[in-house]
Order: structure tokens, then sequence, then C-alpha cells
């Protein structure tokens, strides 16, 4: 199973890159392929060359897949830290572990806004161009699904992090298309829903020769999350349903879920593509910046996104996944090595879901992880997510039923730990769910954005900073200030 995994890996980004997709030159996206097939020449669409584009710009451009990702996602929770060094960009520690957040502040917030932007021009590129083509062909309306569930995925990705922002469907011809006031969060929810719809009617449930694109399972996925967010519950469970009977299933391990066995497995509903070949690296920093910061054989990254001790201490007694997901100094990697203790580590706990096999850094002849891929949503998350529209639903005791799926999947083969939830209160389900939740995600970006959408924001993390208006980031200072006034600051900032 590994060894063919990992050849339709090859395969995918070997397709992504003949179709003229680079990990970091952005001109090279530009140019036609040569000796290749381009617009009209492929069997499963016209629009292929695009399409394929679209990936490569997840991968590339900033917030989605790259560090800042890491800021916005995963240290502004109470599950993790800015970790690295304490000088080491202490400034941003300042800005997203205490929320003192700042619209000035340059390449975190510019790249996670304008990075989105461009793939969201992008996927508005090829829709418009299918649309003026007239085309109707099969393979074409899918092309047109993948760029409008990829621009619907940016766009929910914006509207949790800013709130308000420009609704922007047109070509960027001249710079002054980009200038858009703010929409509403009810607006950008209706175009977001308008997009999957489309995109869940025409996308495949699977791609077997090419993993990674976008499926139906990934449009309905994210329909159920947005429903979720607007505690539209009957819509997330009619959504989340669906998606259950598509032949998805969490993968067998948890602690290998997060090495290269674990990509593209059959609990994986959508995940950015990494790939390291001899003298090609089609990867970003990502995992590098989270990887152990220390020297010789332990330079493993830069060291940030580190795991607290409010999440250490969060995990059940015997719960498997707190050493899938916290790597601790001075103890064993679980692999044969130990690592070295703290100090003269300056971390006392590292991101294990970062971490790779010592024999795969030996095999690449690299110490940094530049070949897992990013888990963007997996079914783990389809469970808990139905599991909770469920119990708001009234139906808590069918809900732990779900909890309980995810449960024996950490417990492995252990029953004496994790034992299944019995609780049918609907509070005592509620409290079980988000428990279950913070623990099964911990480190990938889902704690911050359930916590605000729960209401819990204020209680958990007030201690650290917090404070209302932190539930949206300003507007980067930057944007407005091209936009000429037309975009306006989020309030109290």
């Amino acid at each position: 199973m590994k060894k063919n995994r990992r050849i339709i890996k090859i395969a995918t980004l070997v397709a992504f890159t003949v179709l003229g997709v680079a990990s970091c030159d952005d001109d090279f996206l530009d140019k036609k392929p040569l000796g290749t097939a381009s617009y009209g020449d492929l069997g499963a669409g016209g629009y292929e060359e695009q399409a394929f584009g679209l990936y490569g710009k997840l991968r590339t451009e900033g917030g989605v897949a790259d560090f800042s990702r890491v800021w916005f996602q995963s240290i502004r929770s109470d599950d993790a830290a800015k970790g690295s060094t304490a000088t080491d960009a202490a400034t941003l520690g300042n800005i997203y572990d205490s929320f003192q957040y700042d619209a000035s502040e340059g390449w975190i917030a510019k790249g996670n806004w304008t990075g989105h932007y461009r793939i969201i021009y992008a996927c508005n590129d090829l829709i418009i161009d299918i649309e003026n083509s007239g085309a109707t062909d099969e393979g074409t309306l899918i092309n047109k699904a993948e760029a409008m569930a990829i621009r619907a995925f940016c766009y929910f990705d914006l509207r949790r992090d800013f709130g308000e922002v420009p609704l922007i469907l047109h070509k960027i011809v001249v710079p002054s298309d980009e200038i858009a006031p703010k929409s509403t969060v009810a607006e950008i929810d209706t175009q977001i829903v308008s997009d999957l719809e489309f995109a869940k009617e025409y996308l495949p449930i699977s791609w077997p020769s090419y993993p990674g694109r976008a499926t139906k399972g990934f449009a309905q996925t994210l329909l159920g999350k947005l429903y979720l967010y607007q505690q539209n519950w009957s819509a997330a469970e009619s959504e989340l349903s669906q998606v259950m009977t598509y032949g998805y299933s969490l993968y067998n391990s948890f602690s290998e879920l997060f090495l290269q066995d674990g990509d593209n497995s059959t609990e994986s509903v959508f995940e950015v593509q990494f790939l390291r070949l001899a003298g090609v690296n089609y990867s970003n920093n990502y995992w590098e910046t989270q990887g152990v910061r220390g020297t010789g054989t332990w330079d493993l990254g830069w060291g940030f996104n580190v795991p607290t001790q409010d999440l250490v201490d969060a995990f059940e007694t015997g719960d498997p996944r707190k050493d899938a997901t916290i790597l601790y100094s001075g103890q064993t990697d679980g692999y044969g090595l130990t690592v070295p203790n703290s100090p003269p580590l300056a971390q006392p706990y590292w991101n294990k879901k970062a971490y790779t096999k010592p024999s795969e850094r030996t095999e690449y002849s690299e110490n940094k992880n530049h070949w897992a891929n990013i888990k963007i949503l997996r079914y783990a998350d389809v469970l808990l997510m139905y599991a909770e529209a469920l119990n708001e639903l009234g139906q808590s005791s069918a809900a732990v039923d779900y909890i309980n799926v995810v449960r024996s999947r950490a417990r492995g083969g252990n029953s004496s730990v994790l034992p299944d939830i019995s609780a049918t209160d609907q509070t005592a389900v509620r409290d079980a769910i988000k428990q279950e939740r913070r623990v099964e995600f911990a480190m990938e970006g889902e704690r911050f954005y359930d916590l605000v959408r729960w209401g819990d924001a204020q209680t958990v993390l007030g201690s650290l900073g917090y404070q209302a208006k932190n539930q949206y980031y300003p507007i980067p200072q930057s944007a407005i200030d091209q936009s000429g006034g037309v975009l306006i600051q989020n309030p109290n900032y």
C-alpha cells in the first residue's frame, strides 16, 4: 500500500508539474509547457492546464500552506505558542500569542491576505474563461467545479480570519480591478454556498490517478463545515451524512497518519500535495518552520509552533494521541532516537505532527520535512462535525456513536484506555465533542476557530489577552492603502 500511494503521489505531482506547476517560480506558472498537452488537448477537460495550476498555487501562495498559515491557524490558540528561541520573531510572538494585533504588521498578515486573493483571481480566470467559451462537456464542467471549490475554500479561510472581506468574482486586468469594498459575512457565505453547490454537483467522488484534486466529498465537507459555523445544524447534518457514504474511513493508525505513509489515505478528504525527489523539491516551508530547532542531526527546522503545557495537560491519561502529537525534549522520539534535552534545545515540546521518521531523513539526505502532505480536511473531522450537528439537533445518543468511532481508532487495540463515551445529556455530549476535537486536531489549525464559533474564546483565551475584537484580524494596512480608503478597517483597530 505504501509503495502504491507513493507511485500515485509522484504521478500526481509530475502531472501538475508537466502542466505548468512549479514550486516557487510564479513566472513558470504562466509559461505554456513545450511538447505537452495544453488547452483543448486533454480528454478529461479543455481546461486541465489551468485547473492543475490552481493546486500549485495552493502550495505556493501565502496563507494556505506556508509559514503564515502556522501563525493564523495554530499559534493564536491555547494549544500552541510561537516557539523557536525567545528573541526569534519576538514581535510576532506578542502579536499572535498575546493578541496584540497590529494592522501595520507586515509580511505574515499581508501574505495571508494577498495569497488567498491570488488563488481566488486564478479561480476567477478559469471560471470566466469556461463561461465565455460556452463549453458544457463533462470534463470542462469538472474543471469549473474544481475552481469553484478552491475559490470557496479561500473565501472560507478569509471570512474566518478577517470577517467582512471584498467579494471579487471578476478578472483582474489592471490593479484597480482589485479595489472593492467589503462584503458582509452573510454575502461571503452566500457565495461560498453557491460555489460549493455547483462543485458538489459536478466533481467526482474520487480521482484514483490524481489524489489531491478537489472531490465531491471535499465540496460537501467544506459546505457542512460552513453550515456548522452558521449553526445551521440540519443543513450541516444533511451534507455530512452524504459524505459518509462516499467510502472514506479512518486511517488505521493515528500515530502514522501524519507520516508519509498516511498521505492520501482513506481518511483524506483534501490534502495539499508535497513531494521531495532527488534534485526536485515540490513543497514549501510549512513543515520546515515547525521542525525541532537544534544542531547537527537535530537541525530539523526553525522550531516554531510548539505545543503548550495546557495542551499537554489536556489529553486523557493513556491517550495514544498525546505521544503522536507531542515530541518531548530529552525523551525518545518513538523511532529509536532520543531528542536532546532542553536546554540546550529552546523548547520542552515540539509538534510531532511535523516530525519525520529518521529513515525518511536518511532516504532524502535531508533533515527538514519537505515531503509530507498538509492535511486540510480529513474524515475524522466529518465524523465529529456530524456528531456535533446531531447533538445540537437533540439526537445526543446517536451523536455519541460517532465520537466513539474516533476514540476507537485513537486507542487502537488497547481497550484499557479511552473508554467509550456513555453520556447522553446534550450538555455533556457537547463538552465531550469539544474535548475530542481539541485532542484529535491538536496543532492542525482548528482550535482557535472552534473556540470562536462556540463562543468560548473569551473564557479560554482571555487570560492570554484575547478581546472580542480579536475574533477577526485587522485588514492589512497595505490593502487599505492600496484601496485608497475604499476598504474600511475592522472595528476597534
